[in-house]
C-alpha cells in the first residue's frame, strides 16, 4: 500500500462521513433490530470491578447500543464522526455524545472502563491504526477492556463505494493490538453457529496492560 498523505486522509474521512450523513435515516432503520447482545456481553463480562461501568460506544451511529448500555444501568458515552449520527444518538439516548472524526480524536485520559468498537475500526486506514489504537488505550482506565468487531479480510484496504475500509485477518489484528499495549482475552466469528465461510465478522476482546 502506498503511504496516504494528509489530503488522502481528509478525502477518506469526508467521503465516508458524507455517505453516513446522507444515509443516516435509512441506516438507523436498517440496523435498529440488529442483535449485538453477544458482543455487548463479551465486553461487559471482562470488565473488572463493580458496576455501573463507564463505557465509550466508539462509532455509536444513531445510538442503538447507547440505549442498551443505559437500560442495563451503565454510564454510556457515545462518539461518532457523523454529525447526523451524533445528533440522532443524543436525541434517542439522552447520553453524552462526542462528535469527533476518528482520525482527529481528542479523548479524555483513563475515563472509561470499557470501549465498545462495534463495526467501526475497519474504517480507519491501516497506517493510522497504531495511533488511533494508542488513543483508545489511553482513554481506558488501567485494566480496561476494548471490544472490536470488524469485517475480516486478507489485509487489503480501499474503497467500497463511498466508504473506505481496511480488512484484517486475525494474525494481523493481533499484531496491531498487541503493539498498542493490549492483551487478547478472547475472539470469535459472527454470526454464531454458521460455517466459517459464512461468518464475515471477526470479534475480539482485549485488556489494557
Amino acid at each position: 500500500m502506498k503511504t496516504l498523505g494528509p489530503n488522502d486522509l481528509e478525502q477518506i474521512a469526508s467521503t465516508t462521513l458524507g455517505h453516513y450523513n446522507r444515509s443516516a435515516e435509512g441506516f438507523r432503520e436498517g440496523t435498529r433490530d440488529h442483535d449485538v447482545s453477544q458482543n455487548i456481553d463479551a465486553l461487559l463480562r471482562h470488565i473488572q470491578g463493580t458496576a455501573p461501568f463507564t463505557v465509550l460506544d466508539f462509532g455509536c451511529g444513531p445510538g442503538r447500543d447507547l440505549q442498551t448500555f443505559t437500560r442495563m444501568g451503565h454510564i454510556a458515552v457515545g462518539l461518532d464522526g457523523s454529525e447526523r449520527f451524533a445528533q440522532m444518538a443524543r436525541e434517542d439516548s439522552g447520553c453524552e455524545v462526542l462528535q469527533q472524526n476518528f482520525l482527529e480524536l481528542d479523548l479524555p485520559s483513563e475515563r472509561f472502563d470499557g470501549i465498545f468498537a462495534n463495526a467501526v475500526l475497519f474504517h480507519i486506514p491501516r497506517q493510522e491504526l497504531p495511533r488511533v489504537l494508542g488513543q483508545l488505550h489511553g482513554a481506558l482506565k488501567p485494566g480496561g477492556v476494548l471490544f472490536s468487531s470488524n469485517p475480516r479480510g486478507e489485509n487489503q484496504e480501499g474503497w467500497n463505494g463511498e466508504r473506505y475500509g481496511s480488512y484484517h485477518d486475525l494474525e494481523a489484528w493481533r499484531e496491531l493490538l498487541t503493539a498498542a499495549g493490549f492483551v487478547e482475552l478472547e475472539h470469535y466469528y459472527r454470526p454464531a453457529g454458521l460455517p466459517r465461510e459464512q461468518q464475515p465478522w471477526l470479534a475480539s476482546v482485549w485488556r489494557k496492560t
